[in-house]
């Protein structure tokens, strides 16, 4: 009975040992596929917000590390620098609206060493279809009406949905989510501009992060 026993839990403890360097194969052959697909996928995005010809760096490696003061509780945000013949022509910036319809919606904005906007895109959020998820760029073009607005004391008050009086459109039955993205890019335009130097100083340091 216990030879039995033993033989079983020997039998049970090889293919455990098996099973393992299986799985850990598999990961170390697709792990640099997986990774090359992850940088092309956020080429992609980055490329949407900085045009390309706005700068000739390598651009997903060109990352900085930012904190967000009015976002608690939050870890830092990427932020990439693009340069242009060795000198930073702009950059773009993670951030996140938390009070969206349904939770916090991660979006990204380009913004160049002028303060106007090149370019917004959702990255992730939780909105209800068909209501709040039009702010997604395979929904609707809304959220490619930040592109070249810029934020100053002049039109601060038209940094609004027009239903609070401001400039931007909101969607009909759901005020809630383009509010919600109208004031999170207000608030990371105002603060690039506030700290673009202290942010093209900062050395990189995303590799190995996780986005």
């Amino acid at each position: 009975m216990l030879t039995a026993i033993r033989n079983n839990g020997l039998i049970l403890a090889v293919f455990a040992c098996l099973s393992t360097g299986l799985v850990a194969l598999t990961y170390a052959l697709t792990a640099s596929r997986i990774q090359v697909q992850e940088d092309a996928q956020l080429m992609s995005v980055l490329n949407q917000v900085i045009p390309p010809t706005a700068h000739d760096n390598d651009l997903h490696k060109a990352c900085v590390l930012v904190t967000q003061p009015w976002l608690t509780n939050q870890p830092p945000f990427h932020a990439y620098v693009a340069k242009k013949q060795g000198k930073p022509n702009g950059l773009a910036i993670e951030t996140v609206a938390p009070d969206g319809y349904n939770g916090a919606i991660k979006l990204i904005a380009g913004i160049d060493n002028q303060g106007v906007i090149t370019g917004v895109r959702v990255l992730a959020h939780h909105e209800t279809p068909g209501l709040g998820d039009r702010i997604d760029l395979r929904i609707t073009d809304w959220i490619l009406g930040f592109t070249g607005k810029q934020v100053t004391p002049e039109n601060e008050s038209n940094w609004q949905v027009r239903k609070d009086g401001g400039g931007f459109d909101q969607f009909t039955g759901a005020t809630i989510t383009p509010r919600a993205v109208v004031k999170a890019v207000k608030k990371i335009t105002q603060f690039v501009d506030q700290n673009r130097e202290a942010i093209y100083r900062q050395p990189y340091q995303c590799q190995g992060e996780s986005r």
